[in-house]
């Protein structure tokens, strides 16, 4: 039997992968200390058990998983969400913590391989579409994308030092069931429901490609059971750009809403102009059409509604 620990397994992305390994022969460790993951988003049952931790705590990580054989690590536990990590910038940095610990805990398991979770946000403002692994620059200012930064050197440099195989997600904007209100396409959707405005920083030509959970789930299992990229950095996302005000438009038009677009000041930082990753990787892995935005918004209505 295989096991696998996976930190964050109580967020949106880290939950929905799971679901789906729950479905195969593995036992998973779920690893969270429910700050922004919520425990009803868990498959709990005989093959994944729950620990409540904060990865950032070596010792209590440490004497928490001594006794677990640990074949391979997901490590998708961070402080997110722009708003969030603009006020708190020094529990960001923090997560610098967990990624020793868990780098520690892997080359003290052995594990086969981890996977770690980074954003497109390393990229920082986009200088040339689209962002491709190997050729774009990393252009990261704002703290989360600093450290996400960071934690990519770990990862490479552990393989370096100890010889630990890893796999980097750079993730773009996933969406759908079980993700926190405070991301742009459930904030819309449930102020759509209700006919409330649908705010909008500044004018709304900020561009986004938007991927369906479907997509970025399939995808990176396939990178873990297939031995996909190892030891390489995967862009994990749609390439179909999307500007916010469309957004808010295809919103207002699938939930027939009466809701008013409503553009407020813009963010101060953090909300980048434009966002398009090079899938070419992306596309190798999935192997399948992208799930088209309005298909999966509409299978996502009912979590709202």
């Amino acid at each position: 039997m295989v096991n696998i620990l996976f930190t964050g397994g109580a967020g949106f992305i880290g939950s929905s992968i799971i679901d789906k390994l729950n479905k195969k022969k593995y036992n998973i460790y779920v690893v969270d200390n429910l700050l922004t993951g919520k425990y009803k988003n868990i498959p709990l049952g005989k093959r994944v058990k729950f620990l409540k931790i904060n990865v950032n705590d070596k010792k209590k990580l440490i004497k928490s998983t001594n006794k677990l054989s640990i074949d391979y690590i997901f490590h998708f536990a961070a402080c997110v969400g722009v708003k969030r990590t603009l006020k708190n910038p020094l529990k960001v940095l923090e997560d610098i913590d967990g990624f020793k610990n868990i780098l520690y805990l892997a080359r003290f398991k052995k594990v086969k391989r981890v996977f770690f979770s980074s954003s497109s946000e390393v990229y920082g403002e986009g200088q040339g579409l689209a962002q491709n692994e190997e050729k774009t620059p990393l252009n990261s200012r704002l703290p989360y994308a600093i450290v996400k930064n960071v934690g990519e050197s770990f990862f490479k440099t552990y393989k370096n030092e100890y010889n630990i195989n890893y796999t980097i997600f750079r993730l773009f904007n996933t969406y759908g069931p079980k993700q926190s209100s405070d991301f742009v396409v459930s904030q819309f959707l449930k102020n759509a429901l209700k006919n409330k405005d649908i705010n909008i920083y500044g004018n709304g030509q900020q561009s986004r490609t938007f991927c369906y959970i479907d997509d970025t789930v399939e995808a990176i299992i396939n990178c873990f059971e297939k031995n996909y990229f190892i030891n390489s950095t995967v862009n994990i996302g749609n390439n179909k750009v999307t500007k916010i005000i469309d957004l808010a438009k295809i919103i207002k038009k699938i939930t027939r809403s009466n809701s008013k677009i409503k553009k407020i000041e813009p963010l101060k930082e953090g909300d980048m102009l434009r966002r398009k990753p090079d899938i070419k990787k992306m596309k190798s892995v999935l192997n399948r059409r992208f799930t088209s935005l309005e298909k999966g918004l509409y299978s996502i209505l009912k979590e709202y509604e």
